[in-house]
């Protein structure tokens, strides 16, 4: 869940410049100005008008990949068919599993301080 919505503000960085690449967009970037907004509770309520763009979306337009990339060494491959890894086939339980999440929320009066840019 946490993987799609960080394509989804991706997609929507990349349609806010025309012909910006995907391929030019970190998604360690993107993760990490995530996990930030989270963990400081920062733009959890904005002040100004919401846009395709918030906060992570604009650390990103900051850190975009060069535009020219190395071409790969090697063409990739499929995985050998005799690698003792082998598929999980029959693995999965036949019925639904139901699981319980509790969880505790703790609110501080001033914050965390936002991890150092690079």
């Amino acid at each position: 869940m946490v993987y799609q919505a960080l394509i989804r503000t991706a997609a929507d960085v990349a349609a806010s410049r025309p012909g910006l690449d995907m391929d030019r967009i970190s998604f360690t970037i993107l993760l990490e100005t995530a996990g930030d907004l989270v963990a400081t509770a920062s733009a959890v309520w904005p002040a100004e008008h919401v846009t395709l763009i918030d906060p992570s979306g604009r650390a990103v337009l900051r850190g975009l990949l060069p535009a020219w990339r190395r071409p790969r060494v090697r063409a990739r491959s499929r995985k050998n068919p005799t690698s003792k890894y082998g598929p999980n086939a029959g693995q999965h339980p036949a019925t639904t599993q139901t699981y319980a999440f509790h969880a505790q929320v703790t609110v501080m009066e001033d914050g965390l301080a936002p991890r150092p840019r690079r």
